[in-house]
This record gives structure tokens, C-alpha cells and sequence, in this order.
């Protein structure tokens, strides 16, 4: 075996406005699907009484454990 130095990991410091946008952005988008998959029900929808939305989700409502029925 040789002798050899070894090297540390450093952490590296990244600002708060570098993340803020991505962390708004993430939390905006689970939001969105979040009312997409567990709240929108048809009757109650805010894109008028349209069951489009509940229909194209159903599957993973149930999967996700959301009641819809």
C-alpha cells in the first residue's frame, strides 16, 4: 500500500434564491395535481360541471386511495 492523502468532501453552499424558485415551482405543481387527482369530482369542479377530469384520473384516484364513489 502507498501512502496517500485523502481528501475530505466539502459541502457546498447554494443560495436560498437558487432553490426558492425550484421549491415554489415543485410545491405549485404537487398542488395542481393534488386537486386534479384527489379533490376535482365532477359536480365540484372549478372548470364548470364537467366530469372530463374525474374521468381521466379515476384510475390513479383509486390506486392513490382517493374515494370517489
Amino acid at each position: 500500500m502507498t501512502a496517500g492523502t485523502v481528501t475530505q468532501a466539502r459541502p457546498v453552499a447554494i443560495p436560498v434564491s437558487e432553490t426558492m424558485p425550484w421549491l415554489i415551482g415543485a410545491l405549485a405543481i404537487g398542488l395542481l395535481l393534488y386537486y386534479f387527482i384527489g379533490i376535482d369530482e365532477g359536480a365540484t369542479s372549478v372548470f364548470g360541471n364537467s366530469m372530463v377530469v374525474h374521468e381521466f384520473v379515476h384510475d390513479a384516484r383509486h390506486f392513490l386511495g382517493f374515494p370517489c364513489h
